[in-house]
């Protein structure tokens, strides 16, 4: 299934009143549900077995970095991430002129639009299921994230 044929399947869906979508061949797996205002897609591949292994090869290399970057955040402990609900470009600004949604320093409650995320010409708002201050913004504006990729640093004490 080629990405194109997945945009339009999740374009259908999410005009449709179907909540959940399951879909399993020799080459892919693909699960899509419908929650709300957003929509959640995995995408499992089956018949690639290298893409298993070269996963977790990358994977150390960036949590190092995450960690030595963030020493003095995670010695305050408790923070939590705020994570991409799907595959899309992060968008920190509702228009190229507008101020941005959040900042770091932000006090921000539950329910609060944090970002957009664009995908297949859909500007998806993305709200905050916690509230705290932010304390860091992991993502560049206008850069393709992926889903489940942390996209903000909160602190629920600030």
């Amino acid at each position: 299934m080629k990405a194109k044929e997945i945009q339009e399947l999740i374009d259908y869906i999410s005009n449709s009143g179907l909540a959940e979508v399951k879909i399993k061949t020799e080459e892919f797996e693909l699960s899509i549900k419908k929650y709300a205002e957003s929509a959640q897609v995995r995408v499992v591949e089956s018949a690639p077995a290298p893409q298993p292994a070269a996963a977790p090869a990358p994977a150390p290399a960036p949590a190092p970095q995450p960690a030595a970057s963030e020493a003095p955040a995670a010695a305050s402990s408790n923070l939590v991430e705020i994570k991409s609900p799907m595959i899309g470009t992060f968008y920190l600004t509702p228009n190229p002129d507008a101020p941005a949604f959040v900042n770091v320093g932000d006090t921000i409650k539950a329910g609060q639009t944090v970002c957009i995320i664009e995908a297949m010409k859909l500007f998806n708002e993305i709200e905050s299921e916690i509230s705290g201050k932010i304390v860091k913004i992991l993502v560049s504006n206008a850069t393709p994230v992926e889903y489940d990729q942390p996209l903000f640093l909160v602190d629920p004490a600030g």
